[in-house]
C-alpha cells in the first residue's frame, strides 16, 4: 500500500512538513486520513470514513480527537480546549495553526489552543516525537484551516456554504464562507462562523459535591460557560508561476461573555471560592486572537519548498472589578484591593522552513523554525495603581533528516538537530542549547506490511512565565534550573489488506518509552533557603511507557474500528524532592477504548453512525499538580449516535442529526480537573470539570 494512493504529490510534501516520518508515516508507508467538507484528520495510526467527523458535527476539538488512540482533549469550556498525547499536555506539545505558533501559555485555567473546528481543513498528528523534524516533547498537531481551492467542486469557479446548528444542551451556530477564483491563478475565500453557547444541563441533570450529593441552590446547569465566539478568517492564494504558489491569511477570533473565574475547574469549586470570598461567580471576559500567515510552497527540479512567515497575537481580558464588593481581610490584605481591569498579551512571530530534496536512493528533509515570543501583563487597579511585567524568549531550531532507502524494503532514517532558546525571564536569563539526533529503521515486510523502530532524542528549555498572572511578575527566579532531554524509543507495525472478506482490515500497535531527564515541574515546593509556596525547579526523570493498538474493518458499506491505548508514567525524584518519588503526571488517563460503527444506506442517502467511548478508572495515587485529598479518577462510558442525509435530489444540501452522550452520563474527561483538593483558606475544593449531559444536535448545511 503506497502513499499516492492516499495523497497527491503536494500532499505529500504537506504531510512530510507536519508529520515528518511521524510514528510510521514515510513515503510507501500506510497513512490513515479522514475526510469531511475538506477536512482532514491524519495520524499515523488509524483511519476513519470520511462522512465521520461530519456525522459528529464538532463544536470542540474533543469532538474531533477523542477517538484516535493516545490523543485527549480536556475541558469543557470554550477557553479550555486541552490537548494531551500519551498524558503530556499542551505546554509540552508543538501546536500550529497555519504554520502559526499557539504555544501561549497565557493562563494555567485555560488551555493553549483556541480555535473552532468548523473552520479547519486539516489536522496533523504526531503522536510522541518521532523526528528531528519537530520539536516537542511529545509530539506536534499542526492545524491547516480552509482554502477556496479545496472547497470548489470540479469545473466551478465561485462557491458558498451556510450552515446552521442547534443544539439542546449547549448552544447555536451559522457560518457563511463564499469563495472563488479570479482567473487562473488567483484564489480567494471570505468565511465567517459564529457560536452562542448556552449553559449547559450535566448528566442525570444534578451538581453534585464530592460526597455525591447535590450541591444546594444549584438546578444541574453549569453556570459560567454562556457566551459567544466568533471566528473570520480571509484567505488569499495566488500561483505566481506553474508550481509555485503564495498564500496570504488572516484570522480573527474572539470569544468573549461572562464567564466563571477558572474555565479548567467545575461549578462546585467557583461557587466555594466565591463563598469564601464574597466574590462574584461570573467575570467579563474576553479572549482575541489575531493571525496573519504568509505561506509558500514551491518545486524546483528534485527539491520541494514550503515555508510559512506568521505573526500570532493572543489577548485575554477580563474584568476583576467585582472585587471591590467584598469585605473579605485574607492574609492581611482585603479582597476588594485587587479589583481591577486585567490583560495579558502573548506575540508570537516567526518563520519555518523546511525542505525535502529527492536524490538518488536518498530523501533528505532539512529547514529551520525560528520562532520571537514576547509577552505582556498589566493590571489597572480602581485604586488609581497599576502593575505590569513583560518576557521575552527567541528559539531557533536547524535540523537535517535523511531517508536512505537501502533496497527495496529497508530504510535508514538519521538525522540531526540544533536548538537554541534565549530566554530574559524572571525565571531565569539565559541561552539553552542542544544538539539532539534520531534514528529509526522501516522495513516493508510486504507491500501491506510496515514495522518501525526509532529512536529520538529530546530537547524543551524552561518556558517564560505564564501570561494572565503577572508574566513572571511573581515568578521565584531559579538560575540554576536546566533544560529538559531525554528520548522517545518506539517500535510500529501497521497492517492494511483485503483479505478475511473485507474491503480493506487494518491493524496497527505502537510501543513506545519516553524517558525526560530533569523534568520540570511548575509548582515544585521550594526549599527553606526559597521560600514561599512553590516555584518551577527540575525534580527528578520523568519515565513514559504505554502502548496504542487499532483495528479497522471495511465491508461494502459497513465501517468498523475499535482502538485502545494506555499511557503510564512514573518519576524517579531526585535528592531535592523525595516526597514527590513515584509521582505520575496529573493529565494521566486510564486504559481507554473506543469503538465506532458506520453504516451507509446508499439507495436513501443516508449514513448511520455510533461511536462508544469507555476509560477505565484510575485509583488514587500521589502525582504532580492534582487534586491533594482524593486524586482518583472515575471510569466512564459514553455513547453517540448520528446520522447524515445527503439527499442526491438537492446537491449541495446535507442534514445532519444527532445525540451526543446517549446514556446521559455524569463524567470529566481523565485529562481535565477532577478531583477533592484541600486550600487552606477555602478547604475542600471539589474540581470536577463537569462534561455536557444527553445533546441533541441538528445541523443543516448546503453548498452552492
Amino acid at each position: 500500500m503506497s502513499l499516492p494512493r492516499y495523497l497527491s504529490r503536494s500532499g505529500q510534501l504537506a504531510l512530510a512538513i507536519c508529520a515528518a516520518n511521524a510514528g510510521i508515516a514515510a513515503a510507501d508507508t500506510i497513512i490513515e486520513e479522514t475526510v469531511v467538507w475538506g477536512t482532514k484528520v491524519k495520524t499515523s495510526s488509524i483511519k476513519v470514513d470520511e462522512e465521520t467527523l461530519a456525522l459528529k458535527q464538532a463544536d470542540h476539538i474533543s469532538d474531533l480527537l477523542r477517538t484516535i488512540p493516545g490523543v485527549d482533549v480536556g475541558g469543557a469550556h470554550s477557553l479550555n480546549q486541552r490537548i494531551t498525547i500519551r498524558s503530556m499536555d499542551d505546554k509540552d506539545l508543538r501546536i500550529t495553526i497555519d504554520g502559526a505558533n499557539q504555544n501561549t501559555y497565557m493562563y494555567h485555567h485555560m488551555g493553549n489552543l483556541q480555535i473552532h473546528a468548523d473552520i479547519l481543513q486539516a489536522a496533523d498528528i504526531e503522536i510522541g516525537s518521532n523526528s528531528v523534524v519537530n520539536s516537542g516533547l511529545g509530539g506536534a498537531v499542526r492545524f491547516t484551516t480552509k482554502t477556496a481551492r479545496q472547497l470548489l467542486k470540479p469545473g466551478t469557479g465561485f462557491g458558498g456554504r451556510l450552515q446552521l446548528s442547534s443544539a439542546d444542551n449547549g448552544g447555536d451556530a451559522w457560518a457563511l464562507s463564499a469563495y472563488g477564483t479570479l482567473g487562473d491563478s488567483v484564489d480567494a475565500l471570505l468565511y465567517h462562523n459564529q457560536v452562542k453557547r448556552d449553559n449547559y444541563e450535566v448528566g442525570g441533570g444534578v451538581i453534585k459535591n464530592q460526597s455525591g450529593a447535590m450541591i444546594p441552590g444549584t438546578d444541574g446547569t453549569v453556570r459560567g460557560l454562556k457566551g459567544e465566539l466568533d471566528d473570520t478568517l480571509i484567505k488569499l492564494g495566488w500561483e505566481f508561476a506553474p508550481g509555485h504558489l503564495l498564500r496570504l491569511g488572516y484570522e480573527h477570533y474572539i470569544d468573549e461573555g461572562n464567564y466563571s473565574y477558572r474555565p479548567d475547574m467545575g461549578l462546585a469549586t467557583d461557587l466555594a471560592i466565591g463563598a469564601s470570598l464574597d466574590t462574584p461567580l461570573l467575570w467579563p471576559t474576553e479572549f482575541s486572537r489575531d493571525t496573519i500567515t504568509l505561506n509558500y510552497e514551491g518545486q524546483f527540479g528534485q527539491t520541494s519548498l514550503y515555508a510559512a512567515l506568521f505573526d500570532n497575537q493572543s489577548s485575554l481580558k477580563r474584568d476583576e472589578t467585582g472585587f471591590r464588593h467584598s469585605t473579605v481581610v485574607l492574609r492581611g490584605r482585603p479582597i476588594a484591593a485587587n479589583a481591577a481591569n486585567v490583560r495579558g498579551d502573548a506575540d508570537n512571530q516567526g518563520l519555518n522552513l523546511l525542505a525535502e530534496t529527492e536524490w538518488d536512493s536518498h530523501t533528505l528533509s532539512y529547514g529551520f523554525e525560528w520562532v520571537d515570543y514576547d509577552t505582556l501583563y498589566r493590571a489597572d487597579y480602581l485604586s488609581g495603581s497599576s502593575s505590569s511585567a513583560s518576557e521575552n524568549a527567541t528559539t531557533l531550531g536547524v535540523y537535517l533528516q535523511d531517508r536512505i532507502q537501502l533496497n527495496d524494503s529497508l530504510a535508514l532514517i538519521p538525522g540531526l538537530r540544533y536548538d537554541s532558546y534565549d530566554m530574559d525571564a524572571t525565571l531565569v536569563d539565559k541561552k539553552y542549547d542542544d544538539i539532539s539526533t534520531a534514528l529509526a529503521l522501516e522495513w516493508a515486510i510486504t507491500p501491506a506490511l510496515l514495522i518501525k523502530l526509532s529512536s529520538t532524542e529530546l530537547f524543551k528549555a524552561p518556558e517564560i512565565g505564564e501570561v494572565f498572572v503577572g508574566a513572571g511578575l511573581r515568578d521565584t527566579p531559579n538560575a540554576d534550573i536546566k533544560a529538559e532531554t531525554g528520548r522517545n524509543n518506539e517500535l510500529s507495525l501497521a497492517f492494511e489488506d483485503a483479505v478475511l472478506g473485507a474491503d480493506r482490515l487494518a491493524f496497527g500497535f505502537t510501543l513506545f518509552k519516553t524517558d525526560i531527564d530533569d523534568y520540570i515541574y511548575d509548582y515544585a515546593p521550594p526549599p527553606p533557603s526559597v521560600g514561599g509556596r512553590a516555584w518551577k525547579d527540575n525534580i527528578g526523570d520523568m519515565a513514559l511507557d504505554g502502548h496504542e493498538i487499532y483495528l479497522g474493518y471495511d465491508k461494502g458499506p459497513l465501517s468498523a474500528l475499535l482502538t485502545f491505548s494506555k499511557a503510564d508514567s512514573e518519576l524517579s525524584a531526585n535528592a531535592d524532592y523525595p516526597s514527590l518519588n513515584t509521582a505520575r503526571i496529573d493529565r494521566q488517563q486510564g486504559d481507554t477504548i473506543s469503538f465506532s460503527v458506520d453504516y451507509r444506506l446508499d439507495a436513501l442517502d443516508l449514513v448511520l453512525h455510533w461511536d462508544v467511548l469507555d476509560v477505565d478508572g484510575l485509583g488514587a495515587g500521589l502525582d504532580l499538580d492534582g487534586a491533594t485529598l482524593n486524586n482518583a479518577k472515575d471510569g466512564f462510558t459514553v455513547h453517540n449516535i448520528s446520522a447524515r442525509w445527503t439527499p442526491s435530489q438537492v446537491e449541495g444540501l446535507a442534514i445532519s442529526l444527532g445525540v451526543d452522550n446517549l446514556s446521559d452520563e455524569y463524567y470529566a474527561s481523565q485529562s481535565s480537573r477532577t478531583g477533592t483538593s484541600f486550600h487552606p483558606v477555602f478547604g475542600p475544593l471539589y474540581l470536577f470539570d463537569y462534561e455536557p449531559g444527553r445533546n441533541i444536535k441538528v445541523t443543516a448545511s448546503y453548498a452552492f
